[in-house]
């Protein structure tokens, strides 16, 4: 038995609803979890920019104290 294109392409959309909807589901399930994640990552790169500058602040002050010495 045969079925008509149009037929066949009626009886697609409503399988392919749920589908959809699961997919756009999963979609803003991934990015929360990589919101969430992105958070956790923003505090370890927030920690070295911190050290970085504490660093650059110390070796700054080295090199000016460094510099009035050697005058």
């Amino acid at each position: 038995m045969k079925v008509p294109p149009k037929r066949a392409e009626a009886k697609l959309d409503p399988a392919l609803t749920p589908l959809h909807d699961q997919v756009l589901f999963m979609k803003h399930n991934l990015n929360a979890r990589a919101i969430a994640g992105l958070s956790d990552e923003l505090v370890t790169v927030q920690a070295n920019v911190d050290k970085l500058v504490r660093d650059m602040e110390k070796s700054i002050a080295q090199a000016f104290i460094a510099s009035l010495q050697a005058e």
